[in-house]
């Protein structure tokens, strides 16, 4: 068996870590060629001297220094690199088999294309790729000839459930919809007026999975499941109008595809992301992964409910977008995530991100960016002019 070679961008995240707990439970398929992040010395350091990979990048030259001062007094061998030029290098050099794309937000896209057209195996957590840059991104896989295999539980549950060799064609498949399963988050049950005073830990209390801080404010909005729809849309070349979400509390089922003979396809299992990222690593085959069981008995029942859109917008915002076409994907995205940062650091209420989204949605240019320089630099203007609204 050759040994698979994997580049990490996103290594000290929680995708990244859960993805070195997989290759450390198979180091007869899997060695580490790459690790990067953005300024965690500590954690990246420490990994270092675990996997021992060639390279190690941080995107800040300070904490790259100080990462490359620190391996050289322990003797390690690992070249510390800085810079997005950094991160373009270590996820298409030709020693890399995979590249697992676990940088959040836009920092992530370019690197991401990159390896696209380098022709890797991308195991797909970057949510902005899809989001920011769907129809760029998916034309880098084509032309780059990659494999495209999506991370996120939702979307690898799909990609189970979905025919083997599934082009897109729901009807020569038999598709009536794809279903994405949502928990609703720590907020699920809370009225508009008690969701007018939530804190940003509020928020990051999340009842099911162990996430970073900005994806546990999307799920408690529902931003991330509608960055899921909008995901799901390019992946699976499926209109949004047969792309439905349904909220399940115990997020054991992870997403559903309704066929039209009356059946419904599921995956099911422990919400633990190290099952779908062992799937999408190995795939065709199926490997071990460190994940407990799911145990049925324990199972108490199995829940679902409509979304609320009215309490939870953003998923509506995410459909609107959708229907929208153009740069609008991209211009929600870029809104999210200024005015989640300034919920985090509490310079903006809960109810206060839908409203900045929705202003940003209406007085921004949709058209589509006919290029990533185009498109990056519409992402800057909105980020810019909602910074501004925020701090005015």
């Amino acid at each position: 068996m050759k040994l698979q070679k994997i580049t990490v961008l996103g290594s000290t995240g929680s995708i990244g870590g859960s993805t070195l707990d997989v290759v450390a439970m198979h180091p007869e398929r899997y060695q580490v060629y790459a690790l990067a992040a953005n300024s965690q010395v500590d954690k990246l350091f420490e990994q270092c001297l675990r996997f021992r990979p060639e390279f190690a990048v941080l995107v800040d030259v300070a904490a790259a220094s100080l990462l490359r001062n620190r391996l050289a007094e322990v003797g390690s061998r690992t070249e510390v690199l800085h810079g997005a030029a950094a991160l373009e290098a270590v996820a298409t050099a030709d020693q890399v088999d995979m590249v697992m794309a676990a940088i959040v937000g836009a920092a992530g896209l370019r690197p991401t294309i990159a390896a696209a057209l380098a022709g890797k195996r991308i195991l797909l957590a970057n949510k902005e790729s899809l989001v920011v840059a769907g129809d760029l991104f998916m034309q880098a896989v084509r032309n780059g000839g990659a494999e495209l295999l999506p991370v996120d539980s939702e979307h690898n549950a799909l990609f189970q459930s979905l025919p083997a060799g599934f082009d897109g064609d729901l009807a020569g498949a038999g598709i009536e919809e794809l279903i994405l399963t949502a928990s609703g988050g720590p907020f699920r049950q809370h009225t508009l007026e008690q969701l007018q005073q939530v804190s940003a830990e509020d928020a990051c209390r999340h009842p099911n999975w162990v996430m970073g801080r900005k994806i546990s404010v999307d799920s408690a909005s529902l931003m991330n499941k509608g960055l899921e729809v909008i995901e799901a849309h390019w992946l699976f070349a499926t209109p949004p109008e047969r792309i439905k979400v349904v909220v399940h509390p115990q997020s054991v089922i992870h997403s559903m595809v309704r066929y039209c003979d009356g059946s419904v396809i599921a995956q099911l299992g422990t919400p633990d992301m190290r099952t779908p990222i062992a799937y999408a690593m190995a795939w065709p085959q199926r490997i071990a992964a460190p994940v407990a069981p799911l145990d049925f008995m324990a199972l108490s029942s199995l829940t679902f409910e409509q979304p609320d859109l009215q309490r939870f917008p953003c998923l509506r915002l995410a459909f609107d977008c959708l229907h929208a076409g153009g740069d609008a994907s991209a211009v929600l995205n870029a809104a999210n995530e200024v005015a989640v940062a300034a919920f985090l650091s509490g310079r903006l209420a809960f109810l206060q991100i839908p409203r900045l989204i929705e202003r940003a949605l209406e007085q921004s240019d949709l058209a589509l960016s006919r290029d990533l320089d185009g498109l990056l630099e519409k992402d800057a203007m909105v980020r810019n002019i909602v910074q501004g609204w925020i701090a005015g």
